[in-house]
């Protein structure tokens, strides 16, 4: 890491997170009421009958789609992002309440 620099071990700190699914049965009016609360712009796309066909988010890192299936994910700072479900099960368990 050049000099003075040194590797060190880091544990991520237990965070809990809102974050839903987009489902076939998803419909624009519960998606838009995650929304309001963040800070990063969401552009849904519908199918026509007010099902969720897929959104996209806009980033510091660009424009990222959120496909059927896909979690989006607040984080602590309101940003929003898209996540892949076998991404989630490997990172997060279910918080009741």
């Amino acid at each position: 890491m050049g000099n003075g620099g040194y590797m060190a071990l880091f544990r991520k700190k237990p965070v809990v997170i809102e974050a839903i699914q987009l489902r076939d049965d998803t419909r624009e009016e519960l998606l838009a009421t995650f929304v309001p609360n963040h800070q990063t712009p969401l552009i849904i796309f519908t199918d026509g009958e007010g099902h969720v066909a897929w959104a996209e988010i806009e980033t510091l890192e660009g424009t990222h789609k959120a496909e059927m299936g896909d979690y989006i994910i607040c984080g602590v700072k309101g940003e929003l992002w898209p996540c892949k479900p076998d991404i989630v099960a490997a990172t997060y368990d279910a918080v009741e309440g």
